[in-house]
């Protein structure tokens, strides 16, 4: 076993840069809601696509959408804003990686830098043919950044699962007390 416990070391590591990516639409007024700013689920497609992306490349092969958590909009998107979605593998586990994704903002016709007007992160799960959980190769962070990414991500893996945990044991109490939910 590797340092991280649950990769096993017959796939050799990946370091970060191997699969980070960006992904750059322009927003148009198709994209638009009812305010006529972005909808902010034509953002969170934009989102799992890039981080999509980056499991495959990571995993070498396919990889699905298990949780979306985090996603924060902190400033509006206008039509005619050129979004930049960058993500990266943050942390993995035996078939699952935590994938962290920053989006920026800037007008197509200015030449004011890009802002950063959201961000998220997702676990992907590696499957093969059958769509069974399948290993992943142990991310290897390569900046102090990369490392305090990797142990950030550690610590939302910690959160989901005890919240997960919780949950459950909240819902076996009240199906023991004869509650249907």
């Amino acid at each position: 076993m590797t340092d991280q416990g649950d990769t096993p070391d017959s796939l050799p590591g990946k370091p970060t840069s191997a699969s980070r990516t960006t992904l750059s639409h322009i927003m148009t007024s198709h994209d638009t809601n009812l305010l006529g700013t972005v909808h902010g689920g034509v953002i969170m497609k934009l989102v799992d696509d890039a981080a999509g992306a980056v499991a495959g490349r990571h995993s070498g092969g396919p990889a699905v959408t298990a949780s979306m958590d985090e996603m924060a909009f902190l400033e509006p998107v206008r039509v005619g804003d050129l979004l930049h979605v960058k993500a990266q593998v943050n942390w993995t586990g035996r078939s699952s990686m935590e994938v962290g994704v920053r989006v920026m903002a800037e007008r197509w016709n200015e030449s004011t830098p890009a802002t950063q007007v959201g961000s998220a992160y997702l676990v992907f799960a590696a499957v093969d043919a059958e769509g069974k959980p399948r290993p992943v190769p142990q991310v290897i962070p390569e900046t102090e950044q990369d490392k305090r990414r990797n142990q950030e991500a550690q610590i939302r893996r910690t959160h989901r699962l005890a919240r997960r945990q919780a949950i459950k044991e909240l819902r076996e109490r009240r199906a023991a007390e004869g509650y249907e939910d």
